[in-house]
């Protein structure tokens, strides 16, 4: 009798061994994302600044209809089950519309679809679109210990599918939240248009192809707004930096998206690097008739133009017209 209480008393602990251990392993964040024991609540303020200005990237920059600006910040605090966007995989269609129009609702409808099912979305934010290339916009948001990571985008308007942002970027270091992270942002592609200046006409990549960074080498082709040959890589576009508020954690409230820019900053005065731009010149013409008097040699010239005014010190353009001797034409 002894003996099988004994027996009965091991099994129960050893089921109670076992609910436990899959309880912890059911509580593991995915992807093998080390588990966040900060404490459950932290506000965060994100101030992204725009560095697109017209010294640092002076090839095909917009000066009208529209300028270079940027959209509105669209993000969310949330986990390593949610992803926003990925490098090397495929846009979702929320992105394509937000990176084609800057139209947000889809994406929108996407991470809220995702916090409802999954329960991987803490809270969703938005800032206030920029009017220029340079200047800043703000909000606060608050992370979760469960849902520690960020992800945002900002379109870069006018472009055929180019964005900014951060993925999956992670605001909890183990036992304690980060007190600040500052992070250079690079323009990516969407992968949902085939365009290659920031002015370019609506022209659907099919098949679609995935998400990728542009630099000043990629995609090779001197009609790309962002080829700089002469550069290693390109000057950062823009800068976000996250700051922890010290504020006593409160109540998860969803906050009121405002997609529509009510109140931002425009940096005039800010320290961007000087990008050399050479000029570009078009292929020659064909060589013209050959003119001058009879019986003597005549002169006949070819001409070409210039495609790429050049800027900071750059190249200068080559002679836009050259002529040869030659034997006049018709001549009787």
């Amino acid at each position: 009798m002894g003996t099988q209480t004994l027996a009965t008393t091991q099994g129960k602990a050893l089921w109670a061994l076992l609910l436990a251990t899959l309880s912890s392993v059911a509580g593991q964040p995915l992807r093998g994302d080390s588990m966040c024991t900060a404490r459950p609540l932290a506000k965060y303020s994100i101030t992204f600044m725009g560095k697109w200005s017209q010294t640092a990237f002076p090839k095909q920059y917009p000066l009208f209809r529209p300028p270079a600006q940027w959209s509105s910040l669209l993000g969310a605090a949330h986990s390593s089950d949610y992803s926003m966007w990925r490098e090397s995989q495929y846009a979702s269609n929320g992105l394509r519309d937000f990176a084609e129009r800057g139209e947000a609702w889809a994406l929108m409808k996407e991470i809220e679809a995702a916090g409802e099912k999954l329960q991987s979305v803490h809270e969703v934010f938005s800032a206030p679109a920029v009017p220029s290339g340079t200047g800043q916009t703000s909000t606060e948001f608050e992370a979760h210990a469960r849902h520690s990571l960020v992800s945002f985008v900002v379109r870069i308007v006018p472009s055929p599918d180019w964005f900014v942002g951060v993925d999956s970027l992670d605001l909890c270091d183990g036992n304690h939240w980060r007190e600040q992270v500052t992070m250079d942002l690079y323009p990516h592609d969407a992968g949902t248009d085939s365009g290659f200046t920031f002015s370019s006409p609506n022209f659907a990549t099919i098949p679609q192809d995935t998400v990728t960074k542009i630099t000043s080498s990629s995609p090779s082709h001197p009609a790309n707004s962002f080829y700089y040959p002469r550069l290693k890589a390109l000057p950062p576009i823009a800068r976000v930096t996250l700051v922890r508020l010290r504020q006593s954690p409160r109540a998860y409230v969803p906050p009121a998206i405002d997609l529509v820019g009510r109140s931002n900053e425009i940096v005039d005065s800010l320290s961007v690097p000087e990008t050399p731009l050479d000029c570009e010149v078009a292929l020659w013409s064909s060589w013209g008739l050959c003119r001058g008097p009879c019986g003597k040699l005549g002169a006949k010239t070819r001409t070409r133009y210039v495609r790429v005014q050049p800027a900071n010190h750059g190249a200068p353009c080559p002679e836009l017209e050259e002529e040869v001797e030659c034997i006049p034409d018709n001549c009787v």
